[in-house]
């Protein structure tokens, strides 16, 4: 089983940098592709970014790409997510989630491992 604890999120002025942080309680995270996703109040949830296990490889969603940078510190057990000029639309529960097979992918289906949530809110 793995844990994933999220933290960073809070208040965000619109157009300023947002710094997500995942932390893993897994003694093998490096073994683990890991994902951010987002959900508002009767949305879907939403693919934001992976990162492969070597932290090589990267995939965003449509939304964010070009202004988010996904990366991972296996030594920390660590998984970060930067997102810059925030807007009104990011605001969001974020989520960290993991998966032991290696491939990125948008398909939430695919992770088996997921944290709590942390709430974002942009404000204007």
């Amino acid at each position: 089983q793995v844990q994933l604890v999220e933290s960073g999120g809070g208040q965000v002025q619109a157009g300023e940098t947002l710094n997500l942080s995942c932390r893993a309680y897994e003694r093998t995270f490096q073994n683990y592709v890991v994902a951010w996703f987002r959900q508002t109040p009767g949305q879907e949830r939403e693919f934001v970014a992976a990162v492969a296990k070597d932290g090589w490889s990267t995939y965003y969603g449509d939304s964010v790409r070009g202004r988010t940078t996904i990366s991972r510190d296996n030594a920390a057990n660590t998984a970060s997510l930067q997102m810059a000029s925030v807007k009104r639309e990011d605001s969001a529960v974020y989520y960290c989630a993991a998966k032991l097979f290696s491939g990125l992918t948008a398909r939430q289906d695919r992770y088996e491992y997921w944290g709590q949530g942390t709430q974002v809110t942009v404000a204007s």
